[in-house]
């Protein structure tokens, strides 16, 4: 079934971890072996082979680079304007994919429609893989300048948090409402239509951008603080005020995010019983609470600095979503709620945001 990833974190892959994203994964793992500069080596999972081959036809793909200042002991760059310059080396990669036929940027309608007519007709083995592109994190917008340069470039969506303290937004695992930036950045995003992803955002910051923006509102991967209690996932009054707003959360395939106990770099998933099923729970909890499967999709960050030693055993590289229609028809979804969760709550989103 045509599936929609809202997450991926692509060119970081290529430009940080040095992945060639054009080989299959089990190449990309061979030419890894031995290395130990990161915990994942030899354990990823996501190349284009294998999204071809799940037939992930459309994927949110991100640039990300965290600013962080003198005493932040988290990763990233020591100025706003070095972390502007990876987000250019990320870009750059993506247009190199561009020109080599391996992946297609989307940035209206018009180009939703087309691409999604040519996946469905093309006979084509190698298929570009449509992409729109996305901020993780906004650190890198040296001023609002670079936000319109952004723009202009093809960016459509930005969360303005990730980890930590941000220059924009507090994210995960840090507290406080928006600053006078953060409210300029949103007010400006307003202005151009973008989507705002809630994703990351603390709770102060959440509750801060869901009053003041007017704009389209998704989370492209997250999961339930009612299943794994963590300020990194969504309260049920959360989900209920996405829920209000039309917008669709993407079911993120992180292990530590989808089981209760989970200990970095101790736990293992068959250890913590880390499945597929899982992430099926969060998405029926949320389909639970809205009373329907209008406003769920997936949006796995696989390979976000984590491998197969943080996803679910039963997932063994990113086509393996395509056991998931089976799995939600055994939990009694229907056709027309299966391809909701795969594909067309995206779309509508989109088409309604883009319209």
């Amino acid at each position: 079934m045509f599936t929609i990833d809202a997450h991926l974190d692509l060119s970081m892959n290529a430009m940080e971890w040095n992945r060639d994203l054009r080989c299959p994964v089990q190449a990309i793992r061979e030419r890894e072996e031995g290395l130990a500069d990161k915990p994942d080596r030899a354990k990823g999972t996501v190349a284009f082979p294998e999204l071809r081959q799940g037939n992930i036809g459309l994927v949110v793909a991100t640039q990300i680079a965290r600013y962080v200042a003198p005493g932040n002991k988290l990763p990233g760059w020591h100025s706003p304007q070095q972390a502007w310059a990876q987000t250019q080396a990320q870009l750059a990669w993506y247009k190199a994919m561009e020109a080599a036929g391996e992946m297609a940027m989307i940035t209206d309608l018009a180009g939703l429609t087309n691409h999604i007519d040519y996946w469905q007709t093309s006979l084509d083995d190698k298929k570009a893989i449509g992409y729109i592109l996305s901020l993780e994190g906004a650190d890198s917008l040296v001023t609002l300048d670079n936000l319109h340069i952004a723009y202009d470039y093809g960016l459509r969506a930005i969360g303005p948090a990730h980890y930590g303290p941000g220059r924009y937004a507090n994210g995960t695992d840090a507290t406080g409402h928006l600053n006078e930036q953060g409210i300029a950045l949103l007010k400006e995003m307003d202005k151009l239509g973008m989507i705002l992803d809630a994703t990351h955002l603390c709770d102060d910051a959440f509750w801060d951008a869901m009053e003041m923006y007017t704009g389209p509102v998704w989370a492209s991967h997250n999961n339930c603080r009612a299943l794994v209690n963590h300020n990194r996932q969504f309260s049920d009054e959360m989900i209920k005020a996405l829920i209000s707003r039309g917008a669709v959360i993407g079911g993120a395939l992180d292990a530590w995010m989808m089981v209760p106990g989970w200990q970095r770099g101790v736990s293992t998933p068959q250890q913590m019983d880390c499945n597929l099923e899982k992430m099926l729970d969060h998405l029926d909890h949320i389909c639970q609470l809205a009373g329907n499967t209008l406003h769920v999709g997936i949006g796995t960050d696989l390979d976000g600095a984590f491998g197969k030693e943080q996803c679910p055993y039963d997932l063994e590289t990113i086509a393996d979503l395509d056991k998931l229609p089976a799995m939600l028809l055994q939990r009694g979804y229907t056709q027309t709620d299966i391809e909701n969760i795969m594909h067309d709550n995206w779309l509508r989103f989109l088409e309604k945001a883009w319209g």
